[in-house]
This record gives C-alpha cells, sequence and structure tokens, in this order.
C-alpha cells in the first residue's frame, strides 16, 4: 500500500467518508470560481478595476493591516490596525445583538404560542415586522439615532428579534396538546410545561429562527454600516468602493462570507443536529 492510499484511508478515518465526500462535493463549485478568477488575471476579460486579481486581494489584507503594531494587537481596536477593527466592529455587532435578541425574542414567542391574548397582541405586529425588510428602516433610524453603532444595532435587533419571535410562536403551537395534557395531568406546573414540553418541542423551529435570523442580520448589518455606520465591513467596503479600491471591496465580501460561514457550520449547525437529536426527532447511530 503506498503512503498516498494510507494518508486516504487515514484521513477518510479521520473524517468520515460521508462528510469528506460533502465537503469535496461543497467546495467544487468554489474551485472553479477561484480557477475562472485566475484566468481573467492572464486573459484579462474584465479589467483590474472591475475584476482585480487574487493577488491584489490577498495583499490587500497586509496593505490593511501593515501600520498595526503586532499580531496580539492585531485582533485588539487600534487607529491602525484598519482591517482588524472594522472585522471586531461587525462581529461585535453581531454578538451583541444576538445577545440580546435571541433570548427576548425566544421568551415573547413562548408567551405568543401559549397565551392567546398576547399572540392577538404581537402576533400581527410580528407578521407586519418580518414583511419590512431591516434594510428599509435604515432612512428612519439615521434620523433617529444618527450615523453610528446605535443605527446598526437597531438594524439588527429588528430583524433578529421578530423573525426568532415569530418562529418561536410557531414551534410552540406545534407541540401536541396531549402532551401538555400529560404533564398537567401527572401534576406539572405551568413552568413545567413550559420547560420539559414547549421548549424542547419547539426547539427545531427556534434553531431554524437562529439560522434565519442571523443571515437576515448579516445582511442588514452590512447595509447598514455602508449607509449609517462609522465602522465595520459594511464601512469599509462602501469607503473602498468610493476610492476605487475593488480589491478591498472583494476582500470585505470574502470575509463577510467567511465569517457567517465559519459561525454557522461550527455553532449554528451542530446546534441544530444536537437539538434534533437530543429531542428524538432522529436517531442517533450508536
Amino acid at each position: 500500500m503506498t503512503a498516498i492510499s494510507e494518508f486516504s484511508i487515514a484521513i477518510q478515518r479521520r473524517v468520515g467518508r460521508q462528510r469528506l465526500r460533502r465537503g469535496i462535493l461543497g467546495s467544487i463549485p468554489f474551485i472553479f470560481i477561484i480557477f475562472l478568477w485566475e484566468l481573467n488575471t492572464y486573459f484579462v476579460w474584465y479589467e483590474p478595476i472591475e475584476i482585480p486579481p487574487i493577488a491584489d486581494v490577498w495583499g490587500a489584507i497586509f496593505f490593511m493591516q501593515s501600520d498595526c503594531p503586532g499580531l496580539v494587537a492585531a485582533f485588539q481596536l487600534h487607529n491602525d490596525c484598519q482591517l482588524s477593527n472594522n472585522i471586531m466592529s461587525s462581529v461585535g455587532r453581531v454578538i451583541l445583538a444576538a445577545v440580546v435578541g435571541i433570548p427576548f425574542g425566544i421568551a415573547f414567542g413562548i408567551l405568543a404560542g401559549i397565551n392567546r391574548t398576547i399572540s392577538g397582541y404581537l402576533e400581527p405586529v410580528g407578521i407586519f415586522m418580518n414583511s419590512v425588510s431591516g434594510i428599509a428602516w435604515i432612512p428612519l433610524a439615521i434620523v433617529w439615532f444618527g450615523v453610528g453603532w446605535e443605527t446598526t444595532l437597531f438594524i439588527m435587533l429588528n430583524t433578529i428579534f421578530w423573525l426568532i419571535f415569530f418562529n418561536t410562536m410557531m414551534g410552540v403551537r406545534a407541540v401536541p396538546k396531549v402532551l401538555v395534557h400529560g404533564v398537567q395531568t401527572l401534576g406539572g406546573s405551568r413552568f413545567d410545561t413550559i420547560w420539559n414540553v414547549y421548549l424542547p418541542g419547539a426547539m427545531p423551529s427556534i434553531i431554524t429562527g437562529m439560522r434565519m435570523s442571523l443571515a437576515f442580520g448579516w445582511r442588514a448589518l452590512i447595509a447598514a454600516e455602508m449607509i449609517g455606520g462609522d465602522s465595520g465591513l459594511g464601512f469599509m467596503i462602501f469607503v473602498s468602493a468610493v476610492e476605487f479600491k475593488t480589491e478591498e471591496v472583494f476582500l470585505g465580501v470574502i470575509l463577510i462570507s467567511l465569517i457567517y460561514l465559519m459561525s454557522d457550520r461550527w455553532l449554528l449547525v451542530p446546534l441544530e443536529k444536537w437539538t434534533i437529536e437530543r429531542w428524538g426527532l432522529v436517531w442517533k447511530p450508536t
């Protein structure tokens, strides 16, 4: 057996044949896009001002961090660390909006799902807010809060809260009533019913709402940073486009995609799989 064959078998055992296969298939479109991108560098189908070479985009990372004092300081807020400042500003806003919006969205979603009076008040508002894109609120948010982090945070919270609220409410309503009656028959309190029936039963819908809210929240955040922000990846893309620094625009778009992809695959997808396996919606091979 050759060394290549041994290495291939070791990788399959380590990662898993199915996961390895999905990873390879998922990477093919990106490899094809990079291949065409590199061909454009040599054949110049589009001018570099329109589609810059990959090397220029890669070099923009070091150019924007060239004055940053040290590797450790590159991940701290520093006036000379343009790229890391913008990355941390956007990520920090997402984290803050998620920490505030998700718990409140889940709480109010559960209340609206189990209480008809509260549902009568909040459900029409939730439908209305979800029908209006978060981006549409940017002009009003600028008038209310001015240009800065308050505007971007408002847009993020507005997007995250209502999506997670609506998904939670619909998930609670989908819980079979026989389970609720069973807990109540055994003497369970309202808290026991919520904690042991409604919350586990609605958890798949809640996780789906989290994935949707963070995805749409990212989009709204970038738009808000472009129009009403003073920092962040969206702000960086807007300023770079005005200055015709196309390589920095491409870099910003790529970073946005990579950050969300990593957070989704490394955090939300495992959480979703654990949830549906934990509550018995699918069986897990032993």
